[in-house]
């Protein structure tokens, strides 16, 4: 027997979640599938244990980085309370509040696998091999989100590697740690667990952190990670890894001669979409594939205008606050096209996840912070930008020097000349994540420099940096 809605939506996570609330809202009806926790990955073992693990230190540095306060913070910080207070913001993957705010929404819960099943058709196997049978009337929205990738090291898959999931939900300090990566995830919870008394050591097999930001930013993390006591190896893979049944110790093998010992490995060198059982198939598309979608999500390898995949899946924005954004624009395209609408024209519609090309903002809690949105001065050269770069240093403005002794931080603005706004902008240092949304608002709205010259920041704020930016530009 199935049952219909008019959208059913397979995967809870911010995505997934946002979705159906949207279709909801617009007066249909919608079903939300899950096979794990309402909240998905970023809930319980990515984002937000993740800052919760960061957060202490970050407090710490900011306490300590200012004469007066300085001499008061004399003690280390007290590992099992910060895991008990990152607890009590995941708790402990206890989804129960998520489930009840869909009650409360008025979007049914599904839980178990789901997978297409033919066309607008989704199958949903439960806990207990129970199978329910789910029809779309207008749509069905892919998000399953994706999952971590473990690179060809030999052993890696036999000691019981860490991943995003284990490195944001252990319930000990390990001793000893090595990461495998240099992306966000591992200069993060170097970060986090350096802070917390590890002894960390980051494997990298490239010459730089963070390869795709500006040079400058990459320095700045790696930096902040040495004065952390995070030991930092470039240009180094591990070749191979074993864990002594006896003393659980792990062996790891590098490519430059090394052997390492630690406690735990974790990998963190990218994920893969989750889409390999996903009845893919059954419509005629490959498993185990990113889904590609046009600007209203709708998965552009299937003709028709049912399908659609939101969030990580379709590898355009791989961030939670890019995935609710799809999310609102692709419920926005559903409801218009079930109301016999195009929703198929015009730049920066309800309906057009436009701001995927052009201004991703991205934030990462390091020591010390860094942030971006838009284009780095290297891809808007290569994209034919007519470029200008200006750069100032944070610390020379009032409001930062009032905030942190030696404060130490860096602001870069990429100017298209020939329109003369905003394309792209990199902050590194303390309240760098909190001041990038002033660029974001620069980009999307593509506000003239000679009218952001209007824009006035409060003095004395860290936010002066702009002031001074474009005092720097000439204006």
């Amino acid at each position: 027997m199935e049952e219909t809605f008019d959208v059913v939506v397979v995967g809870g996570g911010p995505g997934g979640e946002v979705v159906a609330d949207r279709i909801v809202r617009s007066g249909m009806t919608a079903v939300l599938v899950e096979a794990e926790a309402v909240g998905g990955e970023c809930s319980y073992r990515a984002c937000v244990p993740s800052k919760a693990l960061l957060r202490p230190g970050a407090a710490r540095e900011a306490a300590r980085s200012v004469d007066g306060s300085r001499q008061a913070v004399t003690a280390a910080l007290d590992p099992a309370r910060v895991l008990a207070r990152r607890d009590r913001f995941t708790g402990r993957g206890d989804d129960t509040g998520q489930a009840d705010w869909l009650t409360s929404a008025g979007i049914p819960l599904v839980r178990g696998h789901g997978r297409l099943a033919g066309e607008r058709r989704v199958e949903v196997t439960g806990a207990d091999c129970a199978v329910r049978i789910l029809r779309a009337r207008y749509a069905v929205v892919l998000s399953p989100g994706t999952e971590p990738a473990l690179p060809p090291v030999e052993g890696l898959d036999r000691i019981g590697v860490w991943t995003n999931r284990q490195a944001t939900t252990a319930d000990a300090v390990p001793e000893r740690l090595v990461v495998l990566g240099g992306g966000v995830v591992a200069c993060e919870m170097a970060t986090a667990w350096g802070s917390l008394g590890s002894t960390v050591t980051l494997l990298v097999r490239d010459q730089a952190l963070l390869t795709g930001w500006e040079p400058r930013a990459g320095e700045e993390v790696a930096r902040g990670l040495t004065t952390l006591g995070v030991t930092v190896r470039f240009g180094v893979s591990a070749l191979r890894v074993a864990r002594d049944g006896a003393a659980r110790t792990v062996t790891v093998e590098t490519d430059d001669g090394a052997v390492l010992a630690c406690d735990e490995v974790l990998a963190a060198v990218g994920r893969r979409p989750r889409t390999a059982d996903l009845g893919l198939e059954t419509v005629g598309l490959p498993g185990g594939d990113w889904l590609p979608v046009d600007d209203t999500c709708r998965v552009t390898a299937l003709d028709g205008s049912w399908l659609y995949a939101v969030g990580d899946v379709n590898h355009r924005a791989p961030l939670t606050h890019m995935a609710k954004y799809q999310a609102r624009a692709c419920a926005a395209a559903i409801a218009e096209r079930a109301a016999g609408r195009p929703a198929d024209s015009g730049d920066w519609q309800a309906w057009s996840a436009q701001a995927d090309h052009v201004a991703v903002p991205q934030a990462v809690f390091t020591h010390p912070e860094i942030a971006s949105v838009g284009l780095t001065e290297r891809a808007a050269r290569e994209a034919g930008v007519a470029v200008r770069v200006v750069e100032y240093r944070i610390g020379d403005v009032t409001g930062a020097a009032l905030y942190a002794d030696d404060y130490r931080g860096y602001a870069k603005l990429v100017v298209d000349e020939t329109r003369g706004v905003v394309v792209g902008c990199t902050l590194t240092g303390p309240m760098a994540t909190e001041l990038i949304h002033t660029a974001t608002v620069a980009i999307v709205g593509e506000v003239p420099l000679e009218r952001l010259r209007h824009t006035v920041p409060a003095f004395p704020t860290v936010s002066e940096v702009w002031l001074r930016l474009l005092e720097a530009y000439g204006i």
